[in-house]
């Protein structure tokens, strides 16, 4: 099993680490670094990176790339950096690496491989209108698409895109898996999911992830098996609370009728046994 959490208990682990063993500039070069190892690169690369430290990834990333013999673009979507990010964004530059700024109207049909490292797991809301149109034109894209960390768009905690995510060919998760890549609207848009261990020390265990062979003792007497949109239904007084709390709404009627849920999201299931709260996805490779 895997472990699985929560976007504070990820913020908090990925602090504790930094001020007691590890630098954020060294986790940024690992999370990079796994990337790197995780995709078949070819042809054309364009590198896009949001203002925090998901595109301080991807300045990461473009060095790594640069070293390696591929000439990445770099397409920036703001002016701002963060601390570390604006450290490898100047190493890029010291290198020469070609970059631009990207909106709704760059060009982005000569790709072969697009990666998006514009927001990260801490993302949650409602997109400004420049960054739907910014993300649809993504999607039109015909590249392989590779997500850092999360699809820009969907909530880390969650799931919940609003309106809409990245819609990739590959996520790659850094750290650990978070709670949203199973929830919701998450299996729609994330085509494979991996994970890279960088490193983190993890403050606190909460949920796991479990292999579709493990899944069978679940699906026995007294639980109930069903959609998310059925369970909304039949079990949740707000369906609106139940999309915004899936862990919350789901454990508290699994305590009260004493039964195991096994609720699908058409790729990925929650199932909550009372004590413990497990994932399964078929997304995982």
């Amino acid at each position: 099993m895997e472990n699985v959490i929560s976007v504070k208990n990820m913020r908090e682990s990925d602090a504790f680490t930094i001020n007691t063993s590890v630098s954020g500039k060294e986790l940024m070069q690992r999370a990079a670094a796994g990337v790197y190892k995780s995709v078949k690169w070819r042809g054309n690369i364009a590198v896009i990176c949001g203002s925090g430290n998901n595109g301080g990834d991807g300045y990461a990333l473009a060095e790594i790339l640069f070293d390696n013999g591929y000439r990445p673009v770099i397409l920036r979507v703001s002016d701002k950096l963060s601390d570390d990010g604006a450290y490898y964004y100047s190493r890029c530059r010291n290198k020469g690496i070609n970059e631009s700024f990207c909106d709704e109207y760059t060009e982005l049909g000569s790709y072969d491989i697009i990666v998006d490292c514009i927001l990260g797991t801490g993302f949650s809301g409602e997109l400004r209108e420049d960054m739907v149109s910014l993300i649809e034109n993504i999607n039109r894209a015909p590249a392989y698409k590779v997500c850092v960390d999360i699809n820009s768009g969907l909530s880390g905690a969650n799931g919940t895109a609003r309106p809409i995510a990245v819609k990739s060919d590959l996520t790659v998760s850094i750290g650990y898996f978070k709670t949203g890549m199973f929830l919701n609207d998450a299996p729609k848009y994330i085509g494979s999911l991996k994970n890279e261990d960088i490193g983190i020390k993890l403050l606190k265990k909460q949920y796991y992830l479990i292999g579709k062979d493990e899944l069978s003792p679940f699906t026995g007497y007294a639980s109930v098996s069903l959609s998310s949109d059925k369970f909304a239904l039949e079990y949740a007084t707000d369906e609106d609370e139940f999309r915004r709390s899936p862990l919350k709404v789901v454990s508290k009627e699994s305590c009260d009728s004493q039964k195991i849920f096994v609720v699908d999201y058409g790729g990925s299931k929650l199932i909550v046994d009372q004590t413990y709260v497990y994932f399964q996805s078929d997304k995982v490779i």
